[in-house]
């Protein structure tokens, strides 16, 4: 099952993710962090989807409270040279 993405407005936040199976949230910011929060129940990410400010919710309930990976997200022509330098050009590119 792929992972589930929501956008989120105000603060600092700009989109989130969930991946039930892998228990894992991602929270994209607004400078085009990523952070990847392991181990995250359910019920956290209904939490934060629902809430009536989300930044605020991330900031009292996950932030300090999971493991994290922190990245950059990859946007436009950055992914498409990303995914090429992993798999290299499409078919009808080479």
């Amino acid at each position: 099952m792929p992972m589930e993405r929501r956008k989120l407005s105000g603060g600092r936040l700009s989109g989130a993710g969930y991946d039930a199976a892998a228990r894992l949230l991602e929270i994209e910011f607004v400078d085009g962090e990523l952070r990847r929060f392991k181990a995250v129940p359910a019920e956290v990410w209904r939490r934060l989807i629902a809430a009536p400010n989300p930044a605020v919710y991330f900031s009292d309930r996950i932030e300090e409270e999971y493991a994290v990976d922190r990245a950059r997200a990859v946007k436009g022509a950055d992914a498409r040279s990303s995914l090429d330098s992993l798999f290299g050009p499409p078919p009808g590119e080479r």
